[in-house]
């Protein structure tokens, strides 16, 4: 084991650890004394529900545990969005399940929770996943209403969320185990079933305050939106159990009798491990932005001599190539970090998107989606070659070429964010704004448009010229104050944390755990038979 390695199994250790301690963290959501209260009126914390909800002995991933982080600390913090969700086990169907954290500002809907809820429900539209909502909420967090109500990506979106899912025949199964207040009284509502528990759970449009205060009637809140109310005088919900665990066994047992859908029809074959192990991606990653073989990396995540490159000795700062994942047929579009040699004996920065990469790689993706494989992006791209040769050479319209085979691609996508993320190659590279199934990151990530010395180098090439229009002067002090100032700024905001925090990505992962993060993706987007037809747009030529 050499020194390099050492040093950078050490670092990755400790990055791992920072993970571990905010996720750890957020476990006790709005705090041990809120959860306390909570077991008091006989009702489990939301991760707990959720654990008794899945099969034993399965995972739960879930997705955006780090939503909120650092963020409305004047409103005293948002740990996880208030809401628990991401893909489990539900008697032997693989399902999207969404719970309000009621220990988090009673369940209340932040900005960020809307953003996390729309995220998840689109999953589970993406996959054909059933979804399973376990409702605990006070409703819009009115101190932030402004932010949540009325937009199009706002509160109201879940509920044509729910139509548009019923309408595609996705199951929705609602368990109200505690209020359900006001506009969310309509989700569960518009669900296929709705559950609810005795004492605890209760649905309305206005409660027994404001009911008094608009139109003078005096009612308890049982009388109004109570169980035996809905279950028995309004008929809104299905049925009542005197436990929570009873009704979320009840919910096992639905899901237990589901139909069965055709398949996608993804190909798999029995799963091998990689030819080294995994675990040795912490030592041969570096944490300080260093060239590496990308091809060592993927030697430790695919299946043993599934590796079939594609054009290896062309466009080699982007790697293409079909393997498998667990058994799962993958095509990998993988940025090479490494300088590289072309043939006319040029070379070529690593981690920069040339144009016979981007050419390459757009055929590629065209390839994967002829022949019905999902794709796999690792990310670690600093951005499009800039300069007078590349411009002239076209690089914009090679670019341009890949942007369009990524944004037209109909099959699964996957986005592991690896390292960098910056400009143009987070889109290239399917970014989160070109819709891939599940992104995810590295704790080693780092996304923004550019890195944090680019910017302050820029930036303060834009001030002093400003200046120096103005007939004025930066100093030497003032220079280098204004430029640490920014990359200090963009360097906090290129964090791993910063953008899970913004669900930019959907959960930062441990790299060892990446292969069981894609087989279950690729499984779970094989429950949608529907892929559109493959069509792209114009290419420049």
């Amino acid at each position: 084991m050499d020194l390099a390695f050492q040093q950078n199994e050490d670092r990755y250790r400790q990055l791992l650890s920072e993970l571990r301690q905010r996720l750890d963290k957020i476990q006790i959501g709005g705090g041990a004394a809120a959860q306390e209260k909570q077991r008091q009126k006989n009702k489990l914390p939301a991760r707990e529900r959720i654990e008794y909800l899945i099969d034993p002995g399965t995972d739960f991933l879930e997705i955006g545990a780090l939503v909120g982080y650092e963020m409305f600390s004047e409103h005293g913090g948002c740990p996880a969005g208030g809401t628990i969700g991401g893909i489990g086990t539900v008697s032997g169907r693989t399902c999207m399940i969404v719970a309000n954290d009621a220990t988090v500002k009673a369940g209340a809907w932040f900005p960020i929770t809307g953003k996390k809820n729309l995220r998840l429900q689109e999953i589970a539209m993406e996959n054909y996943l059933p979804i399973i909502y376990l409702v605990d909420s006070a409703g819009i967090y009115l101190p932030l209403q402004e932010d949540i109500f009325a937009d199009k990506e706002h509160f109201g979106r879940v509920f044509r969320n729910n139509a548009r899912m019923s309408a595609m025949g996705i199951p929705q199964l609602a368990a109200v185990l505690g209020p359900c207040v006001a506009g969310g009284a309509y989700l569960p509502i518009m669900s296929d079933e709705t559950y609810m528990v005795e004492g605890n759970g209760s649905i309305y449009l206005a409660g027994p305050y404001l009911v008094k205060a608009a139109i003078g009637e005096t009612v308890e809140h049982e009388k109004l939106g109570g169980a035996d109310t809905h279950t028995a005088i309004s008929g809104i919900a299905d049925r009542k159990f005197a436990t929570e665990k009873e009704c979320l066994q009840h919910i096992r047992e639905t899901i237990g009798r589901l139909g069965h859908s055709p398949k996608a029809g993804f190909d798999r074959v029995a799963a091998k491990a990689p030819a080294r192990a995994i675990e040795e991606i912490h030592g041969l990653f570096p944490t300080d932005g260093k060239p590496y073989d990308m091809a060592t990396i993927l030697e430790r995540l695919v299946d043993e001599g599934s590796y079939l490159p594609f054009k290896p000795e062309y466009g080699q700062t982007i790697l293409c190539g079909y393997a498998r994942i667990e058994g799962w047929s993958v095509g990998i579009v993988a940025n090479q970090r490494k300088l590289v040699k072309t043939r006319q004996g040029e070379q070529q920065m690593g981690g920069v998107i040339y144009n016979d990469s981007a050419d390459k790689a757009a055929r590629f993706i065209l390839n994967c989606n002829q022949k019905k494989i999902p794709l796999l992006f690792l990310q670690d791209v600093t951005g499009f070659m800039v300069g007078s040769r590349s411009e002239h050479s076209g690089i914009i319209k090679d670019g341009a070429k890949m942007v369009n085979a990524v944004a037209n691609s109909v099959v699964p996508k996957f986005t592991i964010i690896v390292g960098n993320s910056f400009g143009a190659g987070n889109y290239a590279m399917c970014g989160k704004a070109y819709d891939p199934r599940l992104i995810l990151a590295w704790p080693t990530a780092k996304i923004a448009v550019m890195s944090g010395d680019s910017a302050a180098k820029t930036l303060l090439q834009i001030e002093t010229a400003t200046q120096k229009a103005k007939g004025k002067a930066l100093s030497e002090a003032e220079e280098k104050e204004l430029g640490d100032r920014i990359r200090s700024k963009y360097e906090a905001q290129t964090a791993p944390y910063y953008g899970a925090a913004r669900l930019w990505v959907d959960a930062i992962i441990d790299p060892i755990d990446t292969r069981k993060w894609i087989s279950k993706g690729i499984e779970s987007a094989d429950n949608n038979p529907h892929l559109p037809e493959f069509k792209t747009g114009v290419f420049q030529v």
